[in-house]
């Protein structure tokens, strides 16, 4: 895809070099791309981005009489971490309330659900004829029964229309965490159901979330733990259970760090096999079927929808110590060995900061000090977080994630301006591209979206390439001494890929409905409500740089972005000069390392 033709190219050289200089990562392998869609009922825009079109473009002040509590910059940090992407509603919003309330306002905002898709018929009378060939099947039968991209289509509405900004934002978070994959499980009903628990349990306990994730027949089936063997389980879940949902494989201190300097196991292979052990007899939920019946004997056949039901038949009999001091007891049911791994884990010291590192490093900073870790670690241990201000938040249980997310963003580390030196992140490709749609007024119904996301830019939403998510938490940032975990999937290719999609939005003009998609609306932005400002240039930049930003461009950025943008005029490109001015102000502050690195 050519770049931008609308900007100077030196300008763009520049803006390029800077990008590129921000380090990539390896993996020079992109999935394939695939084509995208969206949802059968498109929800109608309310919340934060109900329709005042120049309030949502230009900036809404808070009444008079009620000076705002935060600065632009301040709410455009905050937008920045607990949402999927400002705009000029949500930052007035903030600004009015102050962070504390807006966070709690959040937690009380209605659940914006997937609702898109087909159901579980695809499991029901499974046969030796596919479900999509049998006769009379849609043209559109994989995409819509088997596929996530009718999940894309409710993100990307929910993500720009949906009032819950915060919950969807950590929902993001904890899909990256407890991690399950398109790409090895199909059935779009499924992976609606699962993502749903993942949205619901946002704010919950992380015992609750635990015990949910367990028993999700598409857990089940992606890391082998349904219809576990009980004599000879697979040990797959159990293992990923303790290194990548809940404690990491080495033993941690408060801070996060390692303790005693090195990797001490928290875990050996024996206790794996424990857990294994321990998390037998569970089968799929009622529903499915086949022509062969159902194997192994005495188990449901694949269902997706539904928790896992017990068959204490087939779980194993003994007693299996495991950690923190819990054992599953000789004789005990699956769900009372359930409930011993769910305390030994919730029990463990290293829970606290393993989970609190993680959220932090998705929501506000990839280089967090050990004493936020700690902080945040405190709010999880105790259930209960309490601002300075006096707002009190979390139900005072242990893994109350309520309490630990308002830690998370309310802490002086993530609130403080200026930012420690070591703050900030590079923005992940989908939160850029939601980002972008959010602050320009855009609409979407996620279809081109997916292409993007499953091209060069490496993120496709629900297809993460492994358990282990699609980038390390400890990803190095080259020439650094610093990690920056999306730099795992950034490189020079996906930089000028993430130039190409704003070119695609500002001067391509987007997509089309697909009408093979129900509710279609294809994908653009919408700039009218800037170009009341073109005449002016510098008044443009700055004020498109403080929605995005919350302060203007750095210099020599600014300067180099006033020349382009004055370069614009009747005489050089006729009637469209103010629109040029506008789309070549939106490509340079989004393009821009202040955008791509929040801090």
């Amino acid at each position: 895809m050519p770049l931008c033709p609308h900007a100077p190219t030196a300008v763009l050289l520049a803006l390029l070099l800077l990008l590129t200089a921000c380090g990539g990562g390896q993996n020079p392998g992109a999935p394939t791309a695939s084509p995208d869609v969206s949802p059968s009922a498109a929800p109608s825009l309310s919340g934060d981005a109900a329709p005042d079109r120049q309030a949502l473009a230009l900036g809404a002040n808070p009444p008079l009489g009620a000076p705002p509590k935060m600065t632009p910059r301040e709410a455009a940090r905050l937008a920045d971490q607990a949402s999927l992407g400002g705009n000029a509603r949500l930052l007035s919003d903030m600004r009015q309330l102050g962070a504390p309330a807006w966070v709690a306002k959040q937690f009380r905002q209605p659940v914006s659900r997937y609702r898109s898709g087909g159901s579980g018929s695809v499991h029901v009378n499974v046969g030796p004829v596919f479900y999509c060939d049998r006769p009379g099947s849609s043209p559109t039968c994989w995409r819509d029964e088997f596929s996530s991209e009718p999940l894309l289509w409710d993100f990307t509405r929910n993500a720009l229309g949906g009032s819950d900004q915060l919950r969807q934002r950590v929902a993001l978070a904890l899909q990256q965490l407890i991690v399950v994959s398109e790409l090895e499980v199909q059935g779009t009903y499924g992976l609606r159901y699962h993502h749903n628990l993942l949205l619901d349990h946002a704010f919950g306990n992380y015992r609750e979330l635990l015990r949910r994730m367990i028993l999700s027949p598409v857990m089940g089936d992606y890391l082998d733990h349904a219809n576990n063997d009980p004599d000879a389980p697979n040990e797959n879940f159990s293992r990923e259970l303790l290194q990548l949902f809940s404690l990491g494989p080495c033993e941690l201190e408060p801070t996060g760090a390692l303790k005693g300097g090195r990797c001490q196991p928290s875990y050996d292979n024996a206790m794996v096999r424990n857990y294994a052990f321990a998390l037998t007899g569970w089968t799929y939920p009622a529903g499915g079927s086949t022509q062969w019946g159902c194997w192994p004997q005495g188990t449901n056949c694949t269902y997706y929808e539904g928790d896992m039901l017990p068959r204490p038949a087939r779980h194993h009999a003994a007693a299996r110590p495991l950690l923190s001091g819990f054992s599953k007891t000789a004789g005990s049911t699956p769900q009372q060995a359930l409930d011993a791994v769910l305390d030994s884990l919730m029990a463990h010291p290293n829970l606290p900061p393993f989970v609190s590192r993680h959220l932090i490093q998705s929501l506000v900073s990839s280089n967090p000090s050990g004493a936020y870790v700690q902080r945040v670690g405190q709010a999880f241990t105790t259930g209960r977080y309490t601002h300075r201000e006096g707002q009190v938040f979390g139900s005072g249980q242990r893994g109350d994630l309520a309490a630990t997310v308002a830690a998370v963003l309310l802490d002086d580390e993530a609130r403080s301006l200026p930012p420690p030196a070591q703050a900030g992140q590079l923005r992940e490709p989908m939160l850029f591209m939601t980002g972008v749609l959010r602050q320009l007024d855009g609409v979407s119904d996620g279809a081109a979206l997916g292409w993007w996301w499953g091209g060069a830019l490496r993120q496709h939403l629900f297809r993460p390439p492994s358990v282990f998510n699609f980038f390390p938490p400890d990803y190095p940032v080259p020439g650094t001494a610093l990690v920056g975990p999306a730099f795992g999937i950034h490189n020079a290719n996906s930089a000028l890929e993430r130039l190409n999609f704003l070119t695609y939005l500002l001067d391509w003009g987007g997509s089309a409905p697909d009408p093979s998609i129900p509710g279609a609306t294809g994908t653009r932005v919408r700039l009218d409500a800037w170009l009341a400002q073109a005449d002016n240039a510098a008044k443009l930049l700055d004020r498109l740089a403080e929605q995005a930003l919350g302060e203007p461009l750095r210099e020599p950025a600014r300067s180099q972005a006033l020349t382009a943008l004055n370069a614009w005029t009747q005489a050089s490109s006729g009637n469209d000069w103010r629109l040029n001015r506008v789309r070549t102000a939106a490509l340079l502050v989004f393009a821009s390392p202040q955008y791509q690195v929040p801090r």
